[in-house]
């Protein structure tokens, strides 16, 4: 890990759990630190909701503001009748920024880091929609791919540009928030990386990662603010997703 920027995104198998069908299962560091996450998130929301005093105090003030935080970028986007999926995209935001924050600290796992875990989390998003989409709409909720004022001779284009549009939904969702962590989280590696290799040659190289070890910092303060953000753009989406699910027309 100390040299190769890379190794920090490593899966590593901690206790294997049998085989089934042939395939391996192992408790891995992905899957504790997501189960640190959940735990985390637990915590965090126990101590906040456990006093629950008319002047709210530190913990609980922060857990009413997650709360409000997300309601509203859920009714902006999606109004009152997408309050329905608040439990989804709420849980979605605190266990994303959490993975994130998770991720900062030195010798962690960054969990989002991996597109097997946000794709996953993407494609919980689109069936949502889906399944309720024509649950709530029957075939009306085809609509969603066929905007209103369109001329009939250019319906089937624009039709399929829908279909892919939306069918790269998932893909981009998942990849907009593993990217943004992945080449962070390297690069603040790398520049780390700078300034252990210079000090190791005496004075000169001392003085030298000075300007590395400034952008180390600076980097390290920039991906706390990146780790809210990618929580809030993926939340965001969340409910703009919602909202084509809740009101399927153009």
């Amino acid at each position: 890990m100390a040299t190769n920027p890379i190794d920090q995104f490593r899966i590593s198998k901690f206790a294997p759990l049998g085989e089934v069908g042939g395939v391996e299962f192992a408790l891995t560091n992905s899957a504790i630190f997501m189960i640190a996450t959940v735990a985390a998130v637990t915590a965090f929301l126990l101590m906040g909701s456990s006093s629950r005093s008319l002047v709210p105090g530190r913990w609980q003030s922060m857990t009413e503001l997650t709360y409000e935080f997300v309601a509203k970028t859920l009714r902006d986007a999606a109004g009152s009748e997408g309050m329905r999926f608040f439990p989804l995209v709420f849980s979605l935001f605190v266990f994303v920024l959490f993975a994130n924050l998770f991720g900062m600290f030195p010798y962690f796992f960054t969990v989002t880091s991996h597109i097997i875990v946000t794709f996953a989390l993407a494609m919980l998003v689109i069936m949502t929609v889906v399944i309720y989409g024509f649950l709530r709409h029957g075939f009306s909720f085809l609509k969603l791919f066929v905007p209103s004022g369109i001329p009939v001779v250019l319906m089937p284009l624009v039709v399929a540009i829908e279909v892919i549009s939306f069918l790269s939904r998932p893909i981009s969702l998942s990849v907009r928030l593993f990217a943004n962590m992945l080449a962070g989280h390297i690069t603040v590696k790398v520049f780390a990386g700078f300034v252990t290799s210079m000090s190791a040659l005496g004075a000169i190289g001392i003085a030298g990662s000075i300007l590395p070890l400034i952008m180390t910092v600076a980097l390290t303060g920039l991906e706390f603010l990146v780790a809210f953000l990618q929580a809030y753009v993926f939340t965001v989406l969340t409910c703009m997703y919602l909202n084509d699910a809740v009101h399927p027309g153009h």
